[in-house]
């Protein structure tokens, strides 16, 4: 699955997104069709409970990610992390923790409430000094080319109206060598166009969601390598979405992990 189909406009799906998230950002109690907050990510992603009571629950009540990036592998210290629509911030501050204080974290959000818990979170932290907040969108991240050493984004990709679009992104700014630390939705069979073309879907983290071979594609088309699943999460048992799919489709998160090619040198 690529670009966002004609029978969905990407306007309304985009203001369907921020209004979805600002209501997390204000409501993190309410119910939704996916679940949040810091025993969720424990309990279903494997997170650890002690770094998120660590961690100011302005972030953590927010967390509505699907997978857990921060397992796919190391974050180095002294490095430059992306965190690629970071939300309210949760995994941004275990990644700026994971840096030091000669590291750099990056977060990118749409969302102006989601991004001011961001801001509060890092504030309560004392993690400001590593932090940079930006607004921006999948598909024009305003991120220097060749940056950062790793980007990591958490139930974004099935949101973006225009996936290689997004992905080209994610291959500019990743240095020769970084990596690409992605929690994505995954389906166990492609969604009617009917499903495809509903904007609560595409909210909701299932209308654009793709399946593991079609996501792996998309990573290998986009240039990434060594693109593979690491680990897959039953991330929406007990939530709308299990009881609206009952039985006719799995919806699930998964880790991925691939890496940027290094420059080919030219032959003499």
């Amino acid at each position: 699955m690529g670009r966002c189909p004609l029978t969905i406009d990407s306007n309304r799906l985009n203001q369907q997104v921020r209004v979805v998230y600002e209501r997390v950002a204000r409501e993190p109690a309410s119910r939704f069709h996916f679940h949040t907050g810091a025993a969720y990510a424990a309990h279903r992603l494997g997170y650890d409970a002690a770094a998120l009571a660590a961690l100011p629950a302005v972030c953590t009540e927010r967390f509505s990610g699907v997978g857990n990036p921060l397992r796919i592998g190391t974050i180095p210290a002294g490095g430059v992390v992306l965190d690629h629509a970071c939300g309210s911030g949760m995994d941004l501050l275990l990644a700026a923790r994971a840096v030091g204080p000669r590291g750099r974290v990056i977060g990118v959000d749409l969302t102006p409430a989601m991004r001011a818990c961001a801001m509060a979170a890092a504030a309560q932290a004392g993690l400001l000094d590593r932090l940079e907040l930006h607004e921006g969108t999948f598909e024009d991240l305003p991120v220097a080319d060749a940056s950062v050493d790793i980007l990591i984004s958490n139930g974004v990709i099935n949101l973006a109206p225009d996936k290689p679009r997004l992905m080209s992104e994610v291959v500019r700014v990743l240095r020769p060598g970084g990596a690409l630390y992605l929690g994505a939705v995954a389906v166990d069979r492609e969604l009617a166009a009917v499903a495809r073309g509903n904007a609560d879907l595409w909210a909701a983290c299932i209308g654009g969601a793709s399946t593991e071979a079609a996501l792996l594609q998309l990573i290998a088309d986009s240039g990434l390598q060594h693109g593979r699943v690491c680990e897959r999460f039953e991330s929406f048992v007990g939530t709308d979405v299990d009881r609206k799919f009952h039985n006719r489709l799995h919806a699930y998160g998964v880790n991925v992990h691939a890496v940027k090619p290094h420059a080919v040198a030219s032959q003499a």
